[in-house]
């Protein structure tokens, strides 16, 4: 793929502006597995390439498309995001649809606890992802001209009528602990607000930062869509209840307050004061519905390796005997 990006110089000239070549040093960055993306660089500078992966795709996944959408509409916003240069739907040029953005130059950490970072940096780092994400949350999605980016009704009863479909097709054995977090779930879903754009997957490692600490850029749109705005809150809480380090990517058991990292409730007080609300929040149902969700995820990894068609069939089916260790999470958190 490397190779092929590198003879698309004639291509880009003809479709992004102020574009120049030759195109030299194409990488793979290690982030972004879902969308393979890759970062190059011309004569007029660095770029990034962001295209589907080949094969047999499910007929909504990998949305590139949605992807360039959202990030071009919110070139305007307080949401900082790459700019957007070109969209290419003619799967000729390369084997799959692909779009180009600006490079954006930044800091990105896989591990919140940012071991390297002094107190300092983590604060005004965590700081900013909570202002960004209430920016997004405050959005116009009609000015923007996304008020049609995401299908009507309750966004958590669509969401966890999705996720239990999906778990179902996935299902290898009878989960209690699921069973109990699913009849909960469609029990107490919270009423629908205003249609707000969602990320979808609000993680410190989908972004990019200054030196300051300040956000310079949100990156993988994929999951991205109109509904609940806690929805993104609730799924980085929950992230945080995780194990730390390169696979759990959490904090938990860490000491926050001496590392200068909020605690959740500091984060969330923040949130609800920068986007408006009376209130804090309820973050019951919103963190139990992102448990349920990464359940059902890994429910599906466990089954393709039981299945025969994971690229890691061991480590799918070591992800595999956490499903009813997510469950069992969420259903402490809200008894």
């Amino acid at each position: 793929m490397q190779e092929r990006i590198s003879e698309l110089t004639p291509y880009l000239e003809a479709h992004v502006p102020g574009f120049q070549g030759p195109i030299s040093d194409v990488r793979k960055t290690a982030q972004g597995q879902s969308n393979p993306t890759f970062i190059f660089t011309a004569a007029s500078g660095r770029y990034v390439l962001r295209r589907k992966p080949e094969g047999e795709l499910l007929k909504s996944a990998h949305a590139v498309d949605r992807e360039f959408r959202v990030i071009s509409s919110l070139a305007e916003t307080d949401v900082p995001v790459p700019q957007a240069l070109h969209l290419c739907e003619d799967e000729s040029v390369l084997g799959t649809m692909f779009y180009v953005m600006s490079f954006v130059e930044g800091a990105n950490w896989v591990d919140p606890r940012l071991k390297d970072e002094s107190n300092e940096t983590r604060a005004a780092v965590y700081d900013s992802m909570n202002a960004t994400l209430a920016a997004l949350h405050s959005v116009d999605v009609e000015a923007v001209g996304l008020g049609d980016y995401g299908p009507p009704g309750n966004y958590f009863e669509r969401q966890v009528g999705r996720w239990t479909k999906q778990y179902r097709a996935s299902e290898t054995e009878t989960v209690q602990p699921m069973e109990e977090l699913i009849a909960w779930l469609e029990g107490q879903t919270p009423p629908e607000g205003p249609a707000r754009l969602v990320h979808g997957d609000w993680r410190i490692d989908n972004m990019l930062f200054g030196p300051d600490g300040r956000c310079t850029a949100v990156l993988d749109w994929e999951l991205s869509t109109l509904g609940h705005p806690l929805a993104d809150l609730g799924s980085q809480i929950m992230q945080w209840q995780l194990p730390p380090g390169t696979e759990g990517r959490g904090l938990m058991g860490v000491d926050r307050a001496a590392l200068g990292i909020p605690s959740d409730t500091e984060y969330a007080e923040r949130y609800a004061a920068r986007a408006g609300l009376a209130d804090v929040p309820q973050l019951d149902y919103p963190v139990a519905f992102a448990f349920f969700r990464m359940a059902a995820i890994i429910q599906g990894v466990k089954k393709r390796a039981l299945d025969g068609n994971a690229s890691n069939p061991e480590a799918g089916l070591k992800m595999g005997a956490y499903v009813p260790m997510f469950a069992q999470a969420a259903l402490m958190r809200i008894k």
